[in-house]
């Protein structure tokens, strides 16, 4: 089964992701991790986007769409995908129907996550990572145990991502509301799209997706 999964920055689309892949042995596709990889990687697409997704902004059709179409072609992918973060716009919709069309695959299901754009800024804004790890943590929903240390290994050296900022969300939103929210009807023609409450528990929101699936 492949399936897409949708829903503004913040709303969990890569923790549902995921869970899918565990549950289902499906592949979690995230784009924006894949080209995050690429800035730390610091390959030639790494330098080329860093500018762009530093400030919220979309990288372009063809650079996203070349960089999936590789990485679909990959054997863990034959037994199915879960897209995150892909596609954003119809073009991009458009152009991976005609992608999996070509490789003789199909997209079987839309997973719209929706919530609310104020708790998304919050929920954003407050992340940090450590550096030596990756545990990830949050100032109001998940702090440090003890101040600026690790909970998991002990050390004290933590980062939060550029495009974290609470200015820099609010671009991301208003980016999702502008280009990406014209999918839901491209979807529901298609009876494709399936919408859940992406603010409940985790565990509540897998039961909903894999019940919708």
């Amino acid at each position: 089964m492949n399936i897409v999964m949708l829903g503004p920055p913040g709303c969990g689309k890569g923790t549902q992701a995921k869970r899918l892949e565990k549950s289902r042995g499906m592949i979690q596709l995230s784009t924006g991790q894949m080209l995050r990889d690429a800035i730390a990687a610091e390959t030639a697409l790494g330098l080329q986007v860093k500018e762009i997704m530093s400030t919220g902004k979309l990288v372009d059709d063809d650079t996203v769409i070349a960089m999936l179409e590789a990485r679909i072609e990959e054997p863990d992918c034959e037994n199915g995908f879960v897209l995150d973060g892909f596609p954003r716009t119809v073009p991009q919709a458009e152009a991976l129907d005609k992608l999996l069309e070509a490789k003789g695959l199909t997209l079987d299901a839309v997973v719209q996550l929706t919530v609310n754009e104020d708790a998304l800024v919050d929920r954003l804004s407050g992340r940090f990572t450590c550096t030596n790890c990756g545990e990830g943590y949050h100032d109001t929903f998940k702090p440090t145990n003890t101040a600026d240390i690790c909970d998991k290994c002990g050390e004290g050296s933590f980062e939060r991502r550029p495009d974290d900022s609470a200015e820099s969300v609010r671009t991301r939103l208003k980016v999702y509301r502008e280009q990406t929210a014209p999918l839901l009807p491209y979807y529901t023609s298609r009876n494709k799209l399936h919408e859940v409450d992406g603010l409940g528990e985790m565990d509540d929101v897998e039961k909903e997706i894999l019940a919708a699936l």
